[in-house]
């Protein structure tokens, strides 16, 4: 489980993809490993995935940090187009005592949203994304939305999906700023409201 609050943002370094398993590198500043063990959970553009090598370097703070993607993640989520040098949101998992800044994230990514528009304001930006028509039920004005990884507000909605307003503090400690129209953005609706929206239809369905 993850709170959405974006911690850092990674360095891709390796990318090996072979019999259907993508073996990715990201490099990060060492405090963001410690107490790492194999096996911990971390969100890479809010996917969760599993950490399955450590390395620390003597010689300076970065660490690298490894995992293994299969392809049916690659085909639902950003990450297989993911470059050498990509910048990619890093979050661990929430641990016993941790502040709830954000909102409940599981890290499994339902779809993702191109970029349709961005407006660059003095202060903050606007982003438009174009949403599948299958999700688009489940995101709601003023509700939450996970946007590779980071736990947002959803601004206006429209018939092709909804629009984020990021203001300066999210532009700085996210990759969401380096984006360009038509980029893709890992989405994961909000839990709660996906629970209740399929409640309400399968009870109106049995009851109609």
């Amino acid at each position: 489980m993850f709170t959405g609050i974006i911690q850092t943002q990674a360095t891709v370094v390796s990318k090996i993809h072979s019999q259907g398993v993508l073996r990715l590198v990201v490099s990060v500043n060492e405090q963001y490993v410690k107490h790492l063990d194999l096996g911990a959970s971390i969100a890479i553009n809010g996917c969760c995935l599993t950490v399955v090598k450590v390395e620390l370097s003597n010689h300076d703070v970065v660490a690298q940090v490894h995992f293994d993607v299969i392809d049916e993640t690659l085909q639902l989520t950003n990450l297989g187009q993911l470059e050498l040098g990509s910048l990619v949101n890093y979050e661990r998992s929430v641990s016993f005592g941790t502040e709830l800044g954000g909102h409940i994230v599981s890290g499994h990514i339902h779809c993702t949203a191109k970029i349709a528009q961005i407006v660059k304001l003095e202060n903050n930006y606007k982003i438009q994304l174009s949403l599948p028509k299958k999700w688009q039920k489940y995101v709601i004005y003023k509700g939450f939305v996970a946007v590779n990884g980071a736990s947002l507000t959803v601004g206006n909605i429209d018939e092709f999906g909804f629009w984020l307003h990021l203001i300066p503090e999210t532009l700085d400690i996210t990759n969401l700023g380096e984006a360009v129209v038509g980029d893709e953005f890992n989405i994961e609706v909000d839990q709660q409201t996906y629970t209740i929206i399929n409640t309400v239809e399968n009870y109106m369905r049995q009851h109609s």
